[in-house]
């Protein structure tokens, strides 16, 4: 072979290499909530096996997040959305920005949490809004735990309360929908007052509660918050030695809690839905299911999913919370917390 041929063949092999290089590794753009989180391991082993890099776009919290897949729905800004709760995720259903997709790992998830027959939108996690207390407060003044809302109203509890504003905070919402299936449409507003006569005091948002009010939280003056069932996990979770008791605890009895259940979907439009649907079973899927508690302290969907000990231990389930239809509370709550804004008056 001549060298003029071996010249030739050589810089028609790199060219051919240098075309295979070249080509860019498709992207799956996820929107997501600024608190979402999955272990590094999980979505390199997803790219891996799909040839595909996520992207993981912020959008602000829940609402926001939604308000933004519906304000671009004609021209998606990603191809899934991650994180509809179950206060906004009839209003996704309304908007008609999700593809129906029956994925196989719903026969591993418990009805209960399903809200849509046509499958638009999946449930991924759920979480219970719930009263958390520091336990060595009520241990060393000899303070018996609230068995009920309703004991928040009592003297002895005076002064001793944070809540998150449920016009500006996702916990504070909950903790409303609680009370109003609790007190009733007529009755819901009143108990707020009590609990403000009998010295609560309402927050913007939960890390102004928990990291500034909590006296197990952040050095504050109130050790009861509105938090989440699993919050107690955190301090065991992370110390560096083993913890025989966890520094604040959650009030799991009966009508104490609200579950709040969070969705997946793919975004109409996409022009990767072969994609969509594997990242979707990804996330349903036991190796992510398992990975969620430790990751944002919400807890599977998936019966098959592993929680870890730490939680079961610290940070057990309710077994009896509230929840409430989500089409019921998207066609009422606005008319909730206007009724809330006009006659709650609060000082921030």
């Amino acid at each position: 072979m001549s060298k003029k041929l071996l010249v030739v063949c050589g810089l028609a092999l790199l060219l051919s290499v240098g075309s295979v290089f070249s080509q860019e590794t498709p992207t799956l753009d996820i929107l997501v909530y600024d608190s979402y989180a999955v272990s590094e391991d999980l979505v390199a082993k997803f790219e891996s096996d799909n040839n595909v890099k996520l992207q993981f776009i912020e959008a602000g919290d829940g609402t926001e997040l939604l308000n933004r897949a519906i304000l671009t729905k004609d021209a998606p800004l990603a191809d899934v959305i991650v994180g509809m709760n179950s206060v906004l995720v009839t209003r996704a259903l309304d908007n008609d920005i999700l593809e129906p997709y029956a994925s196989p790992l719903l026969d591993s998830i418990d009805t209960k949490y399903q809200t849509d027959p046509e499958d638009r939108a999946l449930p991924f996690n759920h979480a219970g809004i719930c009263l958390n207390y520091d336990s060595e407060y009520f241990e060393t003044n000899n303070l018996a735990i609230p068995a009920s809302l309703t004991d928040l109203t009592d003297e002895k509890y005076r002064g001793m309360l944070a809540i998150e504003n449920p016009v500006s905070s996702t916990p504070g919402l909950a903790f409303m929908l609680l009370t109003v299936e609790l007190f009733g449409e007529d009755g819901f507003v009143d108990f707020w007052q009590q609990l403000l006569d009998n010295g609560a005091e309402i927050v913007p948002d939960w890390s102004t509660a928990y990291f500034t009010n909590f006296t197990a939280g952040g050095g504050g003056h109130q050790p009861i918050v509105v938090s989440y069932d699993a919050s107690p996990a955190a301090a065991p979770l992370y110390a560096e030695e083993p913890m025989e008791k966890a520094p604040t605890a959650a009030i799991i009895a009966d009508q104490t809690c609200f579950n709040m259940v969070e969705y997946v979907g793919i975004l109409k439009g996409t022009d990767r839905p072969d994609e969509a649907k594997k990242f979707i079973d990804a996330v349903l899927g036991t190796d992510w299911q398992s990975d969620m508690p430790a990751q944002m302290f919400v807890y599977p969907v998936n019966h098959d999913a592993e929680i870890p000990a730490i939680f079961e231990t610290f940070a057990p389930i309710p077994e009896n919370p509230i929840s409430m239809d989500p089409a019921y509370v998207a066609k009422n709550f606005e008319n909730w917390l206007q009724m809330w804004s006009n006659s709650i008056q609060i000082n921030q």
